[in-house]
């Protein structure tokens, strides 16, 4: 069974990010369409899969990562504005029969992705 999952990693302290709000988009008639929010947990992952079974197809997906939030929470001095307040990734999903797996690991300045298992 397809499903798309992810997981945050806050690099500055080497740790799991926690309660990283992330929003969940489809492109859908030329705009995108929210299709969830969801919270990380203690491990820097969602409890579930964004997208399982046949609520998964192909299409154009993105995430953003409320990074910025996560950051003054957890107490890091940040200019205002931050460098990073939210970052958006923009996947495609071509067989939404296979697990995408998307990660972000992140700083105050910085951040990466790529496709997970």
């Amino acid at each position: 069974m397809g499903r798309l999952s992810t997981h945050v990693l806050d690099t500055s302290c080497g740790r799991p990010a926690a309660g990283v709000k992330v929003d969940l988009f489809r492109f859908e008639k030329a705009d995108w369409q929210r299709l969830k929010t969801v919270l990380t947990n203690t491990d820097g992952r969602v409890n579930e899969p964004l997208l399982a079974g046949d609520n998964l197809v192909a299409g154009r997906y993105r995430l953003d990562f409320h990074v910025g939030a996560y950051f003054r929470t957890m107490g890091v001095a940040l200019p205002n504005p931050p460098f990073l307040e939210e970052v958006p990734i923009l996947i495609g999903i071509a067989d939404p029969s296979l697990h995408y797996h998307v990660p972000l690991l992140c700083s105050p300045w910085s951040y990466a992705t790529y496709r997970g298992s």
